[in-house]
């Protein structure tokens, strides 16, 4: 994809003079103005944002596993069984439908990294208009599932940004999008709940619930108040079947804006790193502090800056540079806002007694220091090159994986490996090796390790059903 959706100069040389622009804060009016002649509407105050959400029409280009058998390029082989080798499925196309928002009127566009994950080819339709512009990538932060686009025009409809620290539940909202690839929808609602985490969507949560109907498509497309600013980026729902149950999830605008500022200015995000483990307060311990909030530690990794401070475990953290954390999940998502080698003060509570720490962060290295997802890179025999994980609840919304399907999924397929050679393709679900059923990365490399230097039968889940590989 990266050799396929790159940056442009022009994009690079217009980095400088970027800036996302805010509504000013407001206060919340309890009963509206209504008389026996009019009707009540908010046409006029939405009708701008309404403009600035644009569909968004991706293409990935999809391998066959077929082809991937070394017996299909046999030139013998394609001579001797002639048609039967022109009924092989080739190389196809798979296309998806999302949303995006303008939030400036250069072309940058925010939207859902699970929207364009992957593309080979971005496109971009503006609304009121059947005319398609391609889109280059500018940057992607799978962690809070957004990522930034571009396109190349000029003086477009833009949304300004509201302060989503000041949204309150039962505030009015507005979710603007392309649900099911109908075109421009608005639907309403209010917000249901604030700061919602430990949802396993992404790694970083803090949504504003909201019981709008967001539907398929409606992803990376604007949640707004009835200024018409934005609130947040609608990004998931809660659905037995699909559609819209009055439980949807958006990304706060105050996380958005720092993402996207981030991924203008470097292409990349940053985060600070601590190098702790951590848990809520539990009933069990919740005496031991005292009812004061915050996050236990429970692990410290070799060398990070918590273990060079002096934290330790069964500490306490209660505040980040004055500010008050509740709960496991405030202080990850606090951390995950602050820069590398910033001073970063902690409040922790070490047997009763209150303690001041202060530390300078290190950068979050993904591969090494995200701890929610196992990762298993595999180097035995017909295996070779294949990395699996297990599958997060948010995989199981990404890619539509039922709760009835337990295994590993495949991340990654090396080149010409000889995983690729047997058959193996990205996105497979490795359910039971032999006798052992698959769970988890534990489970697998169990599996791999008694069945090694043997033969064995792999049971895989594909996007087109079941098959069976066998190793030698």
């Amino acid at each position: 994809m990266k050799n396929k959706i790159i940056l442009s100069l022009a994009l690079t040389l217009s980095l400088g003079a970027f800036e996302i622009e805010n509504m000013p804060d407001v206060t919340q009016r309890t009963q509206p103005d209504t008389s026996t002649t009019s009707v009540y509407s908010y046409n006029n105050s939405i009708k701008h944002a309404i403009m600035a959400v644009v569909n968004i029409s991706t293409q990935k280009k999809i391998k066959s596993s077929l082809q991937n058998n070394p017996m299909f390029n046999d030139p013998f082989f394609q001579q001797f069984f002639g048609d039967l080798y022109n009924q092989v499925p080739k190389d196809r196309i798979e296309r998806a439908l999302g949303s995006g928002v303008i939030v400036s009127p250069d072309g940058y566009i925010v939207t859902n990294n699970h929207v364009i994950d992957g593309a080979s080819k971005i496109l971009v339709t503006l609304p009121d208009s059947s005319k398609e512009y391609n889109a280059t990538l500018v940057g992607t932060d799978p962690d809070s599932d957004l990522a930034v686009i571009k396109i190349d025009k000029k003086d477009l409809p833009y949304i300004k940004f509201a302060n989503s620290n000041n949204v309150l539940v039962g505030d009015v909202v507005f979710a603007i999008g392309n649900p099911f690839g109908v075109g421009e929808t608005v639907t309403q609602g209010i917000i249901s709940a604030l700061n919602k985490n430990g949802m396993g969507i992404n790694n970083y949560e803090n949504f504003l619930q909201t019981d709008t109907s967001i539907n398929p498509g409606n992803s990376g497309g604007a949640l707004i108040d009835t200024r018409g600013a934005l609130v947040g980026i609608n990004t998931a729902i809660i659905s037995r079947s699909g559609g819209n149950l009055g439980i949807g999830f958006a990304i706060p605008s105050d996380m958005v804006k720092n993402v996207v500022n981030q991924l203008i200015k470097d292409g990349k995000i940053q985060r600070g790193y601590l190098g702790v483990g951590i848990q809520d307060i539990n009933n069990d311990l919740r005496d031991s502090y005292n009812n004061h909030e915050g996050a236990v530690v429970i692990s410290l990794e070799k060398d990070s800056p918590a273990k060079k401070a002096g934290l330790m475990v069964w500490d306490l953290i209660t505040e980040v540079n004055g500010k008050k954390i509740k709960n496991s999940a405030e202080l990850k998502n606090l951390i995950g806002t602050l820069k590398p080698n910033s001073t970063t003060t902690l409040k922790i509570l070490r047997d009763g007694k209150e303690q001041t720490i202060t530390l300078n962060l290190a950068e979050r290295n993904t591969e090494k220091n995200n701890n929610p997802v196992n990762t298993k890179n595999n180097d035995e025999g017909e295996l070779k090159g294949l990395r699996v994980e297990s599958i997060t609840p948010q995989m199981r919304q990404q890619y539509n994986i039922s709760n009835s399907i337990q295994g590993v999924i495949i991340t990654s397929v090396a080149e010409d490996s000889p995983a690729q050679e047997a058959g193996f393709n990205q996105g497979d679900i490795i359910a039971q090796i032999e006798n052992i059923s698959i769970k988890n990365t534990a489970d697998f490399t169990n599996a791999i390790n008694k069945f090694k230097g043997k033969s064995k039968r792999i049971l895989v889940y594909t996007r087109n059903g079941v098959k069976t590989i066998v190793t030698k």
